[in-house]
């Protein structure tokens, strides 16, 4: 062996031993069931808001500011943007928001993205359609639009969730005027469910209802930024947010009402007045959990693998306003624990999701975004 290729598998071996800790220098975060570190994959996300799993590995990424992004497993943010979007507002709290792919995108290509949107009257979310092909969406088609729009800037939603019927559920905010939560014919306020390619199931709660909207799955809903299929039962659980406290953890039913503003256990900003009638109506449902203060939640996932098995079957959200990840543990619908992890550690959690290879991943809602993923540790 050559005096320089000694050298040169010298430098490779000093390499590894300076790059191998990297990871282990990480700290341990001890929680009740396991401990962890979070592993920072990828930095330098505006404002990132939905994220979904590729099945070669990568990840699709949105930015609120209206990019959806391609990125590595490794975690190398690819700088070229998908390309064909459907003009998007960028405005206040909308923007670009959610992505999920349809339940067969090995088979069809097809990625949904919500997002605001101008049209007449103003601002409102809609949800869309394209194929990814390399770095663009093709045969882009509108599928939703939220009616009517209107000028503020704040309670959009909106997440994208498909059950096992392959049918989805866009979720809405109420666009900051809350009475349009409990009108039947205005889509603020409310889940809707459609079919995979636009149209109105059959069986939806309201279909054939004089001055009714029949895409109406459920009203009476503030502003749900967390959304996702229970394993078991696969009925769609959410999170929105209240008022001045009164963040609620629901499981949405066909044609229920969540109360919202009619009753809640929030009150009004700044003066802290009562809102409503109270927290109790008959006919209006009540939340399985509540977060009073507000944590101003935004991202839910039920934890299925199995690199943390202690947490299999428990509900992961993550929080804004309290900069945390909580994790809630029910006996069937009745709620017996709840952690707060990493407090302060991260910044605002905008996402949670559970990845295909029992990992948990969060993003942060930053001019500096980052994925981070939680990696076990044994104990």
């Amino acid at each position: 062996m050559t005096l320089n290729r000694i050298s040169f598998l010298l430098v490779l071996a000093l390499l590894a031993g300076l790059t191998a800790p990297a990871r282990a220098a990480e700290p341990v975060i001890t929680s009740e069931e396991h401990d962890f570190r979070v592993v920072v994959l990828t930095r330098g996300l505006e404002h990132p808001w939905g994220l979904a799993f590729l099945p070669d590995g990568r990840l699709l990424v949105t930015e609120r500011p209206g990019r959806l992004r391609l990125v590595a497993a490794d975690g190398t943010l690819d700088p070229r943007p998908v390309e064909g979007l459907p003009p998007i507002a960028a405005r206040g709290q909308g923007g670009l928001l959610d992505v999920a792919l349809h339940p067969r995108f090995a088979e069809n290509g097809l990625v949904y993205l919500s997002y605001a949107a101008r049209g007449e009257g103003g601002v409102g979310t809609e949800a869309a359609r394209g194929r990814l092909v390399d770095h663009r969406l093709e045969d882009v088609k509108v599928l939703f639009r939220q009616q009517p729009k209107s000028s503020g800037g704040r309670h959009f939603g909106s997440r994208l969730v498909f059950d096992r019927q392959d049918q989805l559920y866009i979720t809405l905010g109420d666009r900051g005027e809350m009475a349009r939560a409990q009108k039947l014919d205005d889509l603020a306020g409310k889940i809707v469910r459609l079919t995979a390619d636009g149209q109105i199931p059959t069986d939806n709660p309201f279909v054939n209802q004089a001055g009714v909207r029949p895409e109406i799955y459920s009203l009476g809903n503030r502003n749900v930024q967390g959304a996702a299929l229970h394993p078991i039962t696969g009925e769609l659980w959410t999170h929105e947010h209240g008022p001045q406290g009164g963040d609620e953890v629901n499981v949405i039913r066909a044609g229920r009402n969540y109360g919202w503003p009619i009753i809640t256990y929030g009150a009004e900003y700044v003066i802290g007045t009562k809102i409503g009638e109270g927290t109790h109506k008959p006919g209006m449902e009540q939340p399985l959990h509540l977060w009073v203060p507000s944590i101003a939640p935004s991202g839910l996932a039920f934890y299925q693998g199995d690199r943390f098995p202690r947490w299999r079957g428990d509900l992961f959200a993550g929080a804004l306003r309290g900069q945390m990840l909580v994790r809630l543990r029910f006996d069937g619908e009745k709620q017996v624990r709840e952690e707060r992890l990493l407090q302060g550690e991260l910044g605002r959690i905008r996402d949670v999701r559970a990845g295909p290879d029992g990992y948990l991943y969060l993003l942060t809602d930053s001019d500096d975004g980052v994925i981070a993923r939680l990696e076990p540790v044994a104990r």
